[in-house]
């Protein structure tokens, strides 16, 4: 999945999955970690990296 808004900071890129990391006023930050967490129990794995004009969130399972 790709979109074309803000890019992460590279200095919070290595951040974004942990517990309780957020940079909005309001977020809990565990939406990630909660991804991370299910996906990886399911013998999957997710990256974020940032593209020209965005974010690319990969994720991969195996069959």
């Amino acid at each position: 999945m790709e979109n074309d808004g803000d890019q992460i900071s590279e200095s919070n890129i290595s951040k974004v999955f942990d517990p309780f990391f957020t940079t909005k006023k309001n977020g809990t930050g565990l939406g990630l970690f909660i991804s991370y967490n299910l996906i990886k129990e399911n013998n999957g794995t997710i990256e974020v990296s940032n593209i020209d004009n965005g974010v690319r969130v990969s994720l991969n399972f195996q069959i």
